[in-house]
């Protein structure tokens, strides 16, 4: 693959936790060599507040993201895009639109934090670990030497990375 900024679309349903994550950490880790989006094939309509909260806590900016659809990438006139990534297990079954730019896939799934019931400091350890586990793999993701990577050996990297579990868990 050619040397230049890519376009990376992050995918789950609700596009208010896991999605939204992958995208701020990809705007950091990637800065100059990717540009992230997120989307979800239902989406709430707002970012999560445990989403912000984690996100805050990390020391990034969690204002400019917003929950949006999945059909805004498919529409005339959106970025051509380079890969896409579903992040939960719901939005990979989905039947996907067509996305511009013939992109790779591949499936990081995850467990939704947004899920989890319990007491603030269980819901909070949820987005936390979701957190480390997509700074993770999208560490690894953004340091492949792309350039030097056939397609067939970055979409078997891609899914292997899918399987990467979070180095400094609990």
């Amino acid at each position: 693959m050619e040397d230049r900024v890519y376009n990376v679309l992050f995918l789950c349903t609700g596009n208010s936790a896991r999605s939204i994550i992958a995208e701020a950490i990809l705007d950091r880790v990637g800065a100059g060599r990717f540009k992230a989006y997120s989307a979800g094939s239902r989406p709430k309509g707002e970012v999560n507040p445990y989403t912000v909260a984690v996100l805050e806590k990390s020391g990034f900016k969690a204002d400019g993201y917003r929950s949006k659809s999945w059909s805004e990438f498919a529409e005339p006139g959106a970025p051509p895009l380079d890969f896409v990534f579903t992040v939960c297990d719901a939005a990979a079954k989905e039947e996907c639109p067509y996305w511009p730019g013939q992109p790779m896939t591949a499936h990081w799934g995850l467990p939704d934090p947004a899920a989890v019931e319990g007491t603030e400091i269980e819901k909070h350890l949820a987005f936390a670990d979701a957190f480390r586990m997509l700074n993770n793999r999208i560490s690894i993701f953004a340091s492949l030497p792309m350039k030097g990577l056939d397609k067939l050996s970055l979409q078997r990297r891609l899914e292997e990375i899918g399987k990467a579990k979070p180095v400094d868990a609990p």
